[in-house]
């Protein structure tokens, strides 16, 4: 909805892309709250809807590594309501949580937004055509920084 919502009306694409980080934090937050409290009944339908190795994979690297991996999570392809049920199931804090939300899920929502303002209907086509590539771009990025930051670092 933010690309033809955006499309249509240029000049309101802060506002656009703000309301739709707005609704992203909201429904990370659901995420969240069923992964706490409701993970028993989720779980089936996400194996069942064939998210069930992605799913444990995000739980695992959640344990880990939990504002590294939700701020890449809000970036990739990968439906990022996977990482924010793991989120919940690992009972990520939730300061981090919030903050990797509305870094990575913001990062997306407004480079989206800003795009199809500069660049019209054409990007909005460059973007359906590339948006899956540049996520997988942007995610092995992102580990590689990650990876190279612990390394450094340890």
């Amino acid at each position: 909805m933010l690309a033809p919502m955006t499309l249509a009306q240029p000049k309101s694409w802060l506002r656009y892309a703000s309301l739709s980080l707005l609704g992203s934090t909201l429904g990370a937050f659901i995420g969240y709250a069923l992964g706490l409290f409701a993970i028993g009944l989720v779980e089936p339908y996400l194996i069942e809807l064939g998210f069930g190795d992605s799913f444990h994979q995000a739980r695992e690297s959640l344990r880990e590594h939990g504002f590294w991996i939700m701020l890449v999570g809000g970036f990739t392809p990968i439906p990022f309501k996977l990482f924010t049920i793991a989120a919940g199931t690992v009972s990520m804090p939730l300061l981090p949580f919030i903050a990797a939300v509305l870094i990575g899920r913001g990062k997306r929502v407004f480079l989206v937004a800003g795009a199809i303002r500069l660049g019209g209907e054409r990007a909005e086509r460059a973007l359906h055509r590339y948006i899956e590539p540049v996520g997988w771009t942007a995610l092995g990025l992102l580990v590689i920084g990650v990876i190279a930051l612990f390394v450094w670092k340890g």
